[in-house]
C-alpha cells in the first residue's frame, strides 16, 4: 500500500508489530537533575485491533529497567508527533513528575489520524455488544486491544495500565473504561467531551457556539488529501479573515448556511451531519457518551474547571453515569477553578483579575493526579479515595464531598421582581400579570464580552457584565445585600415566565455576583454562571415547538453546577437576554424547521417580555464542610 512507502523511511518500519527503531536523544534538562531524553527510548509501532487496522503508536520507556512499571496512556485525534526517529516529544506540565517517578509512556493516534490506518469518526458510537463479530469496534475495543498487545508486547511491564486525557482525548480515556480490559485499573477523563447536543463544544441546550465551532472544524474537520494514505497530508483549512473583530466577522456572515457557501463547500462530514440533525435524534443518542459508560471495572477521577469554555458540562454528567450504571467502581470527581485543561500545567492561583490564593493546578497535580494513578498503578502512597474534590470560589477554599450533588443543601428560590428586584418573598397571584420587557434584534445581538476580540475569550465565564447591564435588550434584577455569607453548591434551575412577539427564542440566564461599595472592585459584576436555552426545545429536545405568539409559557432549565460563596454584603443579581453573540448563533425569532438552513428573511426583531412569577433557583449549602489543609508552599495569599 502507498502509505508504508510513505513512511518506511521515515520510521525504519519493519511490520505494523516490530518496533521503528529505538532511538535516545541528546540529553536535556527537563526539570532538576532529571532529563527525559536521556533517561527514556522512544520506540514506535503499528498496533494491530481486531478488524485488522493497525494504529500508530509511540512508546516512551525507561532506560532503567531495574523495576517493571506500568503504562500511562493518552489517546489523541490531534497527533502524537513527533514522528521522525530521534525526535521527542518533551513532556510538559501534569507528565513531567510521573515520568521522574518512572511510568512507561504510550500515545497514540486514534483509529483514522494521522499515522493510525482506518476511518475516522468523530464521537465514534459505542457498540454495546462488541463480542457479536470480529469486525466490530468502537473507541472502547481499540483501546482494549491496544492494552492487550502492551502487556504482552512491551518488555519489563508490571501488567498493568491507566488512561487519561484532556477534551478529546478525555473523551477516548472515558471511553477507554467501558468493557475495560482486566489489565486497565485507572482513567482519568478530564474535560472529557460527552454529550453534543446539550452540553459540550458544539451546542449547549440545542444552541450552536458558534464562535468555537467554525474555525475548528475548519481545519480539524478536513479529511486526508489521499485517503489512502496515512500521515499529516490533511486538506487545508479555508481561508478565513484573522481579525480582531469577531462580533463583525460573525455578524456580517449571516445565516449559519453561509458557513458551509463560503468556507466548508460540503467537505466537512461533521457539519453536513450537524445540518441534518438540528434536533436531538438517533445520531446524537448514539454519540452521548454518558449512556454507554457500563461495565466499567476501573477506578476513575474525572476532573473539570469552573470556567472551561468548551467541555464544563462533560465531567458532571460522566461522572454522574458511572455512579448511575458501575455503583461499585470507585468514581471520583475534581472540579477546580480552571479553564479547559489549565489543571494540567502552571500554578492557577487566578483566573483572569480573580485572585484565588491557592495555587491550585499545582495542588491538584501534586495531590491527587499523581497519587490516584501511584496508587492504582503502582500500589504506592495511601491516597484517600475521595469522593468529590472542588474548588468553592469566593470562598476560594478546596472542599470534599461524599456525593455530587452534596447532600444538604436547600432551594434558595429568588424571584424576578417588580422594579427589577430579586427576592426570596413568594410572589402574589397578581405578579404572573406583571412583566418587564425588551426588544430582541438578530441585527444587534447582546455581545457575549464588553471588549473588541478575534478568538473566544476565556475569561467570559468570569467577565464583569456591567457592559451588558448598561444595554435595553438585559434585563437586570439585584437582591438586597447578603446579611451572611450564602454558598451554593450543586446545579442552578433557571424558571422562566415569558411571553414574546416571535415564535423562536433563546434565552440566557446569568447569576451574578454584585461586589458591594467600599471593596477594592466596587460595583463588580461578576458573572457566576450562565447558560443558554434555544426555546423551542422547552418541552422537548427531539421535538421543537414554536411559541404562539402572545402567549404566556413556560422555559424551565437547568443552568448547570457551581459551587460558590456570595459574600456578606454582596448582592446577587440575575440577567435575563435573549442573544450572547457571538459565541451563541442568533436565533431567527421566528420559527423555521431548521436554523442551520434559515435564509436573512427569518431574522425578525421581538419584544420578549419577563413575568414576575419567574424564578431562579440555587442550592444553598446548610452545612459547610472543613477546608481542606492546604501547605504553605502552595499559598499566595
Amino acid at each position: 500500500m502507498s502509505f508504508a512507502r510513505r513512511i518506511l523511511p521515515i520510521l525504519a518500519l519493519i511490520t505494523g508489530l516490530v518496533a521503528c527503531g529505538s532511538v535516545v536523544a541528546n540529553a536535556q534538562t527537563s526539570t532538576g537533575t532529571f532529563s527525559f531524553r536521556s533517561s527514556y527510548t522512544r520506540s514506535s509501532f503499528y498496533i494491530p485491533m481486531r478488524d485488522g487496522v493497525r494504529l500508530f503508536t509511540t512508546v516512551y520507556a525507561p532506560k532503567d529497567q531495574s523495576q517493571k512499571l506500568p503504562f500511562i496512556i493518552t489517546r489523541t485525534p490531534y497527533a502524537v508527533a513527533p514522528y521522525a526517529p530521534g525526535d521527542f516529544s518533551e513532556p510538559r506540565g501534569i507528565m513531567v513528575k510521573m515520568l521522574e517517578e518512572g511510568y512507561i509512556l504510550v500515545q497514540q493516534d486514534v483509529r483514522g489520524r494521522y499515522y493510525s490506518e482506518g476511518e475516522f469518526e468523530d464521537i465514534r458510537p459505542v457498540i454495546a455488544d462488541t463480542k457479536s463479530g470480529k469486525g466490530v469496534v468502537d473507541e472502547s475495543t481499540d483501546t482494549y486491544d491496544t492494552i492487550d498487545w502492551l502487556v504482552k508486547s512491551i518488555p519489563n511491564n508490571n501488567g498493568r495500565a491507566g488512561v487519561w486525557g484532556i477534551s478529546y482525548p478525555g473523551y477516548y480515556a472515558a471511553a477507554a473504561g467501558v468493557n475495560s480490559h482486566p489489565a486497565l485499573r485507572a482513567i482519568s477523563p478530564e474535560a472529557p467531551v460527552s454529550d453534543w447536543f446539550i452540553g459540550d463544544d458544539d451546542h449547549h441546550n440545542g444552541a450552536l457556539f458558534l464562535l468555537d465551532y467554525v474555525r475548528f472544524f475548519n481545519g480539524f474537520g478536513r479529511e486526508r488529501i489521499d485517503k489512502n494514505q496515512v500521515g499529516t497530508n490533511y486538506k487545508p483549512g479555508a481561508p478565513m479573515a484573522n481579525d480582531n473583530d469577531a462580533y463583525k466577522f460573525y455578524l456580517d456572515l449571516g445565516p449559519l448556511k453561509n458557513v458551509d457557501a463560503r468556507y466548508y463547500h460540503g467537505e466537512i462530514k461533521h457539519w453536513n451531519d450537524v445540518q441534518n440533525h438540528p434536533n436531538l435524534d438517533a445520531f446524537w443518542k448514539a454519540r452521548t457518551l454518558p449512556d454507554h459508560l457500563k461495565n466499567i471495572k476501573c477506578a476513575v477521577m474525572t476532573v473539570g474547571g469552573w470556567y472551561d469554555a468548551e467541555d464544563k458540562y462533560g465531567p458532571f454528567a460522566d461522572f454522574a453515569a458511572i455512579n448511575k450504571f458501575n455503583p461499585n467502581t470507585y468514581n471520583s470527581l475534581v472540579i477546580g477553578p480552571w479553564p479547559h485543561g489549565g489543571w494540567a500545567g502552571g500554578d492557577f492561583a487566578n483566573f483572569g483579575d480573580e485572585q484565588f490564593g491557592v495555587k491550585t493546578g499545582a495542588y491538584y497535580r501534586d495531590n491527587l493526579f499523581k497519587p490516584f494513578f501511584d496508587f492504582y498503578l503502582k500500589d504506592k502512597g495511601d491516597y484517600a479515595k475521595p469522593k468529590v474534590t472542588v474548588f468553592t470560589t469566593g470562598s476560594n477554599q478546596f472542599w470534599r464531598f461524599n456525593e455530587w450533588p452534596p447532600a444538604g443543601t436547600t432551594p434558595l428560590t429568588l424571584t424576578l421582581g417588580a422594579n427589577h428586584s430579586l427576592s426570596t418573598t413568594a410572589p402574589a397571584a397578581s405578579a404572573a400579570a406583571e412583566s418587564d420587557s425588551y426588544v430582541s434584534d438578530p441585527a444587534n445581538p447582546v455581545p457575549y464580552i464588553a471588549k473588541t476580540q478575534g478568538g473566544r475569550r476565556n475569561e467570559y465565564l468570569n467577565d464583569d457584565q456591567r457592559f451588558a447591564y448598561a444595554r435595553p435588550d438585559v434585563l437586570s434584577y439585584t437582591s438586597e445585600p447578603l446579611s451572611e455569607d450564602t454558598t451554593v453548591a450543586g446545579e442552578i434551575k433557571a424558571d422562566l415566565k415569558i411571553s414574546t412577539t416571535g415564535s423562536d427564542a433563546d434565552f440566557i440566564v446569568k447569576v451574578i455576583d454584585v461586589y458591594p461599595d467600599g471593596s477594592e472592585s466596587a460595583g463588580l459584576q461578576r458573572l457566576v454562571r450562565a447558560e443558554v436555552m434555544r426555546a423551542r426545545f422547552r418541552n422537548s429536545y427531539s421535538k421543537p415547538e414554536p411559541f404562539t405568539p402572545g402567549k404566556v409559557t413556560r422555559v424551565a432549565y437547568n443552568l448547570h453546577d457551581v459551587s460558590h460563596t456570595f459574600k456578606k454584603g454582596h448582592r446577587i443579581m440575575v440577567q435575563v437576554q435573549s442573544s450572547w453573540f457571538p459565541l451563541v448563533d442568533r436565533n431567527p425569532q421566528t420559527f423555521v424547521p431548521n436554523i442551520y438552513k434559515a435564509d436573512e428573511k427569518d431574522f425578525q426583531k421581538a419584544t420578549i417580555k419577563i413575568y414576575h412569577n419567574s424564578s431562579v433557583v440555587l442550592p444553598k449549602l446548610t452545612h459547610l464542610p472543613d477546608a481542606l489543609p492546604v501547605d504553605a508552599k502552595y499559598i499566595t495569599r
